[in-house]
């Protein structure tokens, strides 16, 4: 597999997709939006977390071991991103 080629998932919901990352807070059914932040601006290398962990980014100023304890990744296809972003994202003024 080559940088180019994403890391494929089975997701039962989707079937079987390309996989992207987002932090366990947006596979959440909370009412609210947690914000929803892309940190990749490769289309085969999505990635987002919620507003809560660019918070503690920026306060350790990099992935320190602090940040890797405190951050909830989860492994999701595409389309589930996609949805996540759709509900976690606020909307703009």
């Amino acid at each position: 597999m080559n940088r180019s080629d994403p890391l494929m998932l089975n997701c039962g919901t989707h079937g079987k997709r390309a996989s992207a990352v987002v932090c366990k807070h947006m596979l959440r059914n909370e009412p609210a939006p947690a914000g929803f932040i892309e940190n990749s601006s490769d289309p085969a290398d999505l990635q987002a977390w919620c507003y809560r962990f660019e918070e503690k980014f920026e306060q350790e100023g990099e992935m320190t071991e602090a940040f890797r304890t405190f951050n909830a990744m989860a492994l999701v296809c595409i389309d589930c991103y996609k949805e996540a972003k759709v509900r976690h994202s606020l909307p703009s003024n």
